[in-house]
């Protein structure tokens, strides 16, 4: 059903209602289904929300009510999303791996009505917790696979919701409408969680008008047209996300894209050859290390020629980044490693025909942002938080340097503070936290949000971000350095996955590793090196002496006061479930350093190994204790050289 929209574009809702009439019948969404991409217009779109807006009001939702949302990207999020908008509430994101207690903790804080869930894990995960949720009204669910003999009478599917409303609607002809006129830009849109490094995540309040700016300012610096095409495969509750699916989507009229599976989505990428990408560090990192990891097992002449391809890649790079003309003989032989070697590894990436890629949400090492731009891919650093809608300063076209995050998007201002916080003001900047006036208080004074970040303008006026304020440190010598620009030099290597750097108030700076246990494993296999678990590969004495040659070379980059003189190799992965990262993947730095106390402590000892135990959580919320001992590499120092012979120590799992 087509509704006619007269209305100022000041809603999301209001937006969608101008496409499906600006748009009609071309293609809004595209998702693949048992290896076939089945796809929806903007009119059909626009239907969905409507039906599924009035199945909500006819359950009991009124204006100001919460939805909370879980699952994978689907249109049903974003259908289940603006339904709720157009009938005046807000949504609530869930990070689809949440635990029962995590889901619980959001629901009860947001004072969800209504919860939409994907599929019979979320469901489960609702039913732990259902005691505990006396106000929810309904949990609806959009894949029904394995809920068959469910019979709890909360339950109800999507396309039950969306028969309700539509037999809603022949008694209230006009009520959408009118609920979608009565919206105002200065209404809640979205309940956003916080990354959550440093305590429980808060719940920003972002209005239609928050959301709308940071899309609009983001389309003025780079462009996008209906005809353009956007993979969406990051989770929907990261603000990230949604700036570019929803604030900037739905702007902009562009097709979005959901992958079959999380195991697909580089598969889904390369079929689609999106024009725009946006990931977090972690996602660029990963794709570096397969390619680093595939050319070592390659032939010795393809590995010449793309260590010769990558040569002239970084020439090119680097004469860009100094906006320095290139020379003749150098534009020739970038001509040919394109020919050769970069346009068919862009295509197995999924980037060949992209136009911009963005990365936020985190600090992107300076060497893997060259690798990048090496290779031709207009890869931008972003800076902002979920307090900002998502983006508050961007890199320019013609204007990037990788040790920046860019300048300002239009109606943006950017101050640093006397302390070295970055401050800022725009549009986009929330409201305040749901139900916590001391917090927002704290955040937003004077119409200035407080980011918490540390940073400083260069001499061209792009903003440079040194670190979260609380976690830069003070070597012995008195420099001020930034931890997280060491973790990202280590995960260059394609065999490190995550670093946590030690220093500030200690004589030296240490660190502890995570080994990347796909790529170790394959390194290990190719030299006979057998190994049981993750526990075990990683205290082999041949895994320390390979990671002590990229700790080298990042020492190398760094000054001496910098240097890295004692690292040890974690028995564990770093994991959300146990609280070391957040759902968005970032180092919980502060607890990490105190759950794992006795090794920091040790790494500062003399002991040249140590017996640990850690307790660990699967995530059915079993437990199980490891107990193992670890060894404490030593560089630069004589008293304890590496010992090669060293056997690898016993490990002990034991469940409870």
């Amino acid at each position: 059903m087509l509704i006619k929209n007269r209305m100022n574009n000041d809603t999301l809702p209001k937006l969608l209602l101008q496409n499906a009439e600006r748009l009609g019948n071309r293609i809004a969404l595209r998702e693949k289904e048992f290896g076939i991409w089945q796809t929806v217009s903007w009119r059909q779109f626009a239907d969905h929300v409507r039906d599924f807006a009035l199945g909500l009001r006819a359950l009991g939702l009124q204006r100001s009510d919460k939805v909370a949302i879980i699952g994978d990207n689907r249109p049903e999020w974003l259908y289940a999303e603006l339904a709720t908008q157009a009938m005046g509430g807000a949504s609530v994101g869930i990070y689809q791996d949440s635990v029962a207690e995590e889901v619980k903790y959001v629901l009860q804080a947001s004072e969800a009505k209504v919860i939409v869930v994907e599929d019979q894990e979320q469901v489960d995960k609702i039913l732990e917790i259902w005691d505990d949720l006396p106000n929810i009204l309904k949990v609806i669910y959009y894949y029904p696979k394995g809920l068959r003999g469910y019979s709890e009478p909360f339950l109800a599917s999507f396309p039950e919701i969306e028969d309700l409303g539509r037999e809603y609607g022949k008694t209230h002809p006009d009520l959408f409408e009118q609920e979608v006129a009565a919206g105002k830009g200065a209404d809640v849109a979205m309940i956003s969680t916080t990354s959550g490094t440093t305590s429980q995540p808060k719940l920003a309040m972002l209005t239609h008008t928050n959301l709308i700016s940071q899309g609009r300012g983001l389309l003025a610096v780079d462009p996008l047209v209906p005809s353009d095409e956007f993979v969406s495969f990051l989770p929907l509750a990261w603000v990230g996300e949604q700036m570019i699916t929803v604030a900037s989507g739905i702007q902009a009229g562009f097709t979005i894209n959901f992958p079959e599976s999380a195991s697909t989505v580089q598969q889904n990428i390369r079929e689609i050859g999106p024009r725009a990408m946006f990931a977090p560090p972690r996602i660029w990192e990963n794709m570096l290390s397969n390619v680093q990891v595939k050319i070592q097992d390659s032939t010795r002449l393809k590995r010449w020629m793309f260590e010769w391809a990558m040569r002239a890649g970084y020439a090119m790079a680097d004469a860009r980044f100094a906006k320095r003309e290139p020379a003749l003989i150098l534009q020739l032989r970038y001509w040919l490693a394109r020919f050769l070697v970069f346009e068919m590894l862009k295509d197995h990436l999924g980037l060949r025909f992209v136009k911009r890629a963005y990365t936020g949400g985190a600090a992107l090492g300076p060497d893997v942002f060259r690798f990048y731009h090496a290779l031709g891919v207009n890869l931008k650093q972003v800076y902002g938080q979920t307090e900002s809608s998502g983006l508050s300063v961007i890199h320019r076209d013609g204007e990037i340097k990788h040790q920046t995050v860019g300048t300002p998007l239009p109606d943006t201002e950017i101050k640093i503070a006397e302390s070295g916080e970055i401050l800022v003001r725009s549009p986009a900047v929330f409201i305040g936290y749901y139900n916590s006036p001391k917090a927002t208080a704290e955040t937003l004074v004077d119409g200035w949000l407080h980011s918490g970040d540390a940073g400083y303008f260069d001499a061209d006026g792009h903003l440079i971000v040194i670190d979260r304020a609380k976690d830069v440190m003070t070597l012995h010598d008195g420099a001020k350095f930034s931890p997280q620009f060491i973790e990202n030099k280590l995960k260059f290597s394609p065999y490190i996955k995550e670093a946590v750097v030690f220093g500030g108030d200690w004589p030296f700076v240490t660190t502890m590793i995570n080994i990347d246990f796909e790529n170790v494993g394959k390194w290990a296999e190719t030299r006979q090196i057998s190994y049981t678990t993750y526990t075990d590969l990683a205290q082999k004495a041949q895994v320390y002496a390979l990671i002590r040659k990229d700790v080298e070379r990042t020492n190398a980059d760094l000054p001496e006061a910098a240097h890295i003189k004692r690292f040890i190799l974690l028995h564990k992965e770093l994991d959300a479930d146990d609280a070391e990262l957040t759902r968005t993947r970032k180092v919980r730095r502060r607890y990490v350093a105190q759950r794992y106390d006795e090794i920091v402590t040790a790494l500062y000892g003399d002991a040249a190994d140590f017996d640990i135990e850690t307790t660990i959580t699967y995530q059915d919320g079993r437990t199980a204790l490891i107990a193992t001992r670890l060894h404490i590499e030593r560089l630069y120092e004589a008293d304890h050289p590496a010992d090669p012979a060293r056997k690898s120590p016993p490990v002990m799992a034991q469940s409870r």
